[in-house]
Parts: structure tokens; C-alpha cells; sequence
């Protein structure tokens, strides 16, 4: 089973953007980030694909939307991450 692709839309300085990464390292998972700081053509695409999002990290495995780190985090907690990520 090929690992899913994960996307996470960050900006500098920002504890819940560091803090989603450090949850896929430690998991082993690669993952696409977009650094959307000062805006630009990726805040754009972001939110053209997760309309309505308005707080960082935006994460997205396969194409689907999981909201930040507190709505991953708690994917995690319930024991369903794993699942979604393949492993």
C-alpha cells in the first residue's frame, strides 16, 4: 500500500504548524508543506481547496481536508489517524 499524499499549508512562526509536523515525523510520515506567510499563490490554492479555512496548518491527505492540528490531533487520540495515513 503506497502512502497517501499529505499537504499541510503553514506559515513562519506559527506552534500548531510546528506542532502538526512534529506529529507526522514522528510517525514517519513525508509531507508536502506550502509555506503561505506572506500570502501569495499558495494562500490562493488553499483557499480554493479548503473554502472557509481561516487558521493554519490547513491539512490535506489525499486531496481531502482535515482541518488543523487540533482536528488531526484528535484523529490521532481516537486511534483513526493511522488509518487514514496507511499505517
Amino acid at each position: 500500500m503506497s502512502q497517501p499524499k499529505v499537504e499541510i499549508y503553514s506559515k513562519w512562526g506559527c506552534p500548531y504548524c510546528v506542532a502538526a509536523k512534529a506529529l507526522f515525523d514522528q510517525k514517519g510520515v513525508a509531507y508536502e508543506e506550502y509555506d503561505i506567510t506572506m500570502g501569495g499563490p499558495k494562500r490562493d490554492e488553499m483557499e480554493a481547496r479548503v473554502p472557509g479555512a481561516r487558521t493554519l496548518p490547513q491539512i490535506l491527505v489525499d486531496d481531502k481536508a482535515y482541518g488543523g492540528f487540533d482536528d488531526v490531533n484528535a484523529l490521532e487520540r481516537a486511534g483513526k489517524l493511522d488509518a487514514i495515513l496507511g499505517l
